[in-house]
């Protein structure tokens, strides 16, 4: 409610001297080249209080690190947002995360700010882009302050791109069709790491076409979104 009167009024959210700092050293981190040999690329996934992008709110987010192709389970992340009042039962009984676990978790800045650490600057991946990038640039820019200008890659393009003529449409069908297995649906850790064991599909196809960078990636999904869009 703080961070909301907070943008009515022009004030922006109040961050301590220690929030500032963080939020300034990771600014100040490098870009990194977009190579695909060698790159720690993070895989997302969030859960909210529900589907509506301009007033639901961001409860947790998951996310696992690809590194060189491989999946680091140690270099993982989970984070439960304080919330002021939790969501209600139906959405509780998507997600799973208790009335309890949602108001005690981690101030929203706090976790935010370890989010973004955690990140570093590396390049985003989730399935179905546009719902986790506006879900976590809206909290970020509620609670930390700016805009939250990532690079994204959709797997819900670049895998119709690469698979021509696959009929998949879901992350559970693109699962199902190469037996990833998940016991956890709807638990932000256990989707990313689902979407990273995709990605990793991705990759190997990739490598097939002889794309070796992340631009190659970019290059497959901006085309996908416009043959769909003219479909």
């Amino acid at each position: 409610m703080y961070a909301r009167l907070s943008r009515w009024l022009g004030l922006g959210p109040q961050l301590t001297e220690s929030q500032r700092q963080r939020l300034d050293a990771w600014r100040g981190l490098p870009q990194l080249p977009l190579k695909l040999a060698g790159s720690r690329c993070v895989v997302v996934d969030v859960e909210t209080s529900g589907l509506n992008l301009s007033k639901d709110r961001l409860i947790s987010i998951g996310a696992v690190a690809v590194l060189n192709g491989k999946i680091d389970l140690g270099d993982s992340f989970y984070v439960v947002l304080q919330q002021q009042t939790a969501s209600d039962r139906q959405n509780i009984l998507v997600h799973g995360i208790g009335g309890g676990a949602q108001t005690a978790g981690v101030p929203a800045a706090d976790a935010l700010l370890s989010f973004l650490e955690y990140l570093r600057r590396d390049p985003l991946i989730a399935f179905h882009v546009e719902f986790d990038k506006t879900m976590i640039r809206r909290a970020i820019a509620g609670y930390l302050g700016f805009s939250f200008d990532h690079s994204w890659l959709d797997l819900a393009y670049l895998m119709p791109a690469l698979n021509p003529g696959v009929r998949c449409r879901s992350l559970d069908d693109w699962a199902s069709r190469f037996s990833i297995a998940n016991e956890s649906r709807h638990n932000a850790l256990a989707d990313a790491q689902v979407t990273a064991q995709l990605f990793q599909v991705a990759m190997v196809q990739a490598g097939e076409k002889r794309i070796a960078d992340l631009a190659g990636l970019y290059d497959l999904e901006k085309a996908q979104r416009w043959v769909d869009s003219v479909g």
